[in-house]
């Protein structure tokens, strides 16, 4: 279930992040609502999802998807070109996302894993 909150939370990140740029420097009110409300519940997924996933690739992968999602819109609705380069650059991005799921990295040597949620 963190990996889904995560994955949502990017969603949001990438609403949000769309929504700034539609505020024109926070002087239309409906995408700066958008934007604040959007950015609080994409930091409270990351948050939660931090407690199970580390930080470090939980991070990551809400910035990554978050981003690729943003460009991939702009690129949708004609904001941003759509180009060879950039598609495969985004694809670059999914695989990386992708693979920090697939591969679990071990514990540092002499460290014991800390409780969900605990700093060590």
């Amino acid at each position: 279930m963190p990996w889904v909150v995560l994955l949502v939370s990017a969603v949001l990140e990438a609403v949000w992040a769309t929504a700034l740029g539609q505020s024109e420097g926070f002087t239309r009110p409906v995408p700066v609502v958008v934007f604040a409300v959007g950015l609080v519940l994409s930091m409270l997924g990351l948050g939660h999802a931090a407690r199970h996933i580390p930080i470090s690739t939980a991070y990551a992968v809400w910035t990554g998807t978050g981003a690729a999602l943003t460009v991939t819109w702009a690129m949708l609705t004609g904001e941003e070109a759509v180009t060879t380069a950039r598609v495969l650059l985004l694809a670059g991005i999914v695989a990386g996302v992708v693979g920090l799921k697939l591969v679990k990295a071990p514990e540092p040597a002499g460290k014991t894993p800390a409780a969900p949620g605990r700093l060590r």
